[in-house]
């Protein structure tokens, strides 16, 4: 007869909470990781944690603009091994999209190999090599010099910056799109030159900043610049069929109701015996080729006129697509049509959400205007930019203090020589050299750390030049660090030096009218308001 087995009861704890509770509690906690650690981009430096982590990685394998590139599966298993446990795919495809000029306005990865097209996937990770690219390291200067707070990574066993100590504002640069849990973000790329420039009017400014308006801040940045070009229509129609700047009020409220209304670039060529051509020289931003060549052969029927579709494009003359018309049509006619019933002419929404750190240390998402991202880019520039002078500061001094004592040495070299050869012990050698020098234990290691045929010849006159320069020096560090108008000068100053070394011609034309149903409606901007929410 077998013997029962003995009830084991085990120590369990019951909170009795309602349910709705418990969800709301939970589905909170979720939603916020979502918001912070995926989807929203942070307004400092313009990154979501993927291409952050992307980024330093990259910086931490020592892959400059200067070296040679690494395999993207090199990279992207590092960023996954020690930052971002997310999934290897997810990490390659934000790296991609960081190296494509197609879709950032400023790439900032490097990549050799196939990276894809507007039409084309990037080659698999296995294929691809990539670095750091000139704009991309600028975003990580100072970064080794306690310039940004650094957070445990996913198992607490390596740091990783919780922010990066950009010197562009990054966030209007390259723009962002993502969805989160109650939340969207679609902010378009802009022009680096326009940016610069509005980031040194609001530091000329800084003091009377709330004052600025945002028709101050369009004197600089005229619209969104997408690096595909395009035409953007800069009014749009209300519900009272009344026209309004749509720019102007996207910047004024960080949100635009219907976006901006994006149309493809066309010229139209005769070709003889009443044919005509559409040459498409560029489409609006995230439409690829193949979309409208394909719309268009599915569906000929809507397309009369149309009589052959031809993708010229190449490297050397860009995007052309040529659309052919027969005989007897109309080419701005049938070019009606392509805008109605093909992504030639379409909608790109503008939702400025992001994350911005505050003074209580929350990190509260907002919608943010113009004047609201551009303040925060300055506000991190200045915090960076007090931090690294605190910084060198601290180094300098250091070294100041070791010169001091290295002269001291020098004045009395043979006793130096004489009590380093003579004493047992190091610990006795310092000790006699701290009190026949008068200096520190600082000092003295620094004196027994060189060899004595090194310390014989040190050059008097070098040292005494370098305790000139590194006393100068500190002594700017120190009116920077006390002043916040010299912080602005500096801010200006490294502005100037991104735009004289990255910025570019605008791409995107912006045409003063309004699209209606296919009419371009003309309009006098200075008449136009801005439409109020």
């Amino acid at each position: 007869m077998t013997k029962a087995k003995p009830e084991i009861k085990a120590k369990t704890t019951v909170s009795r909470q309602p349910l709705h509770t418990i969800v709301d509690d939970s589905y909170k906690a979720y939603a916020m990781y979502v918001v912070l650690d995926r989807a929203i981009p942070d307004v400092r430096d313009g990154l979501k944690p993927v291409q952050r982590r992307i980024l330093y990685a990259m910086h931490d394998m020592g892959l400059r603009p200067t070296t040679p590139p690494k395999k993207s599966a090199r990279i992207v298993g590092d960023v996954l091994g020690k930052y971002h446990p997310h999934g290897d795919q997810s990490i390659y495809d934000a790296m991609v999209r960081m190296a494509q000029d197609f879709t950032m306005r400023g790439v900032l990865v490097d990549g050799q190999g196939n990276f894809g097209s507007i039409d084309d996937d990037a080659a698999a990770m296995r294929y691809t090599e990539a670095r750091l690219s000139p704009l991309g390291a600028f975003l990580l200067t100072d970064i080794d010099k306690d310039t940004v707070d650094w957070g445990d990574n996913f198992d607490t066993t390596l740091k990783e910056p919780t922010v990066l100590p950009t010197r562009l504002p990054n966030l209007l640069l390259n723009g962002a799109s993502g969805i989160a849990v109650g939340l969207t973000t679609s902010i378009p790329p802009h022009n680096l030159g326009e940016l610069c420039e509005a980031a040194i009017y609001m530091c000329e400014r800084w003091s009377k900043r709330n004052k600025i308006s945002t028709n101050d801040l369009m004197q600089f940045i005229h619209g969104p610049d997408f690096p595909t070009g395009g035409l953007l229509f800069r009014y749009r129609l209300d519900e009272n069929e009344k026209p309004y700047d749509a720019i102007a009020s996207a910047y004024e409220h960080g949100t635009v109701e219907g976006g901006f209304v994006c149309q493809a670039v066309t010229a139209i060529e005769s070709i003889g015996g009443g044919r005509s051509e559409i040459i498409i020289t560029a489409l609006p931003y995230g439409v690829g080729k193949m979309t409208i060549i394909e719309r268009i052969a599915k569906n000929r029927e809507k397309f009369p006129g149309v009589t052959d579709v031809r993708d010229e494009s190449d490297r050397d003359n860009g995007m052309r697509l040529v659309i052919e018309t027969g005989r007897g049509h109309d080419p701005k006619d049938v070019f009606e049509i392509l805008l109605k019933r093909t992504e030639t002419r379409t909608s790109i929404s503008y939702n400025a959400v992001g994350v911005a750190s505050s003074e209580n240390g929350d990190y509260p998402v907002e919608n943010m205007n113009l004047h609201f991202m551009l303040e925060q880019f300055v506000l991190h520039r200045l915090n960076v930019i007090i931090r690294r002078s605190e910084y060198e500061l601290d180094k300098a001094q250091r070294r100041l203090h070791i010169v001091d004592g290295l002269l001291k040495a020098l004045d009395a070299l043979d006793e130096v020589i004489k009590i380093v050869r003579n004493a047992e012990t190091s610990e006795i050698a310092s000790q006699q050299l701290q009190k026949r020098l008068h200096i520190d234990d600082v000092q003295a290691q620094a004196i027994l750390d060189m060899q004595i045929r090194h310390l014989a010849r040190l050059n008097v006159k070098k040292l005494k030049d370098e305790a000139s320069d590194l006393k100068k020096r500190i002594t700017e560090l120190k009116v920077i660090i006390g002043s916040e108008s010299k912080q602005l000068e500096v801010i200006v100053a490294e502005t100037k030096e991104v735009k004289e070394q990255f910025a570019t011609p605008r791409r995107t034309t912006i045409v003063d009218s309004v699209a209606n149903g296919g009419e371009e409606v003309k309009v006098k901007r200075k008449m136009m308001p801005v439409r109020v929410k």
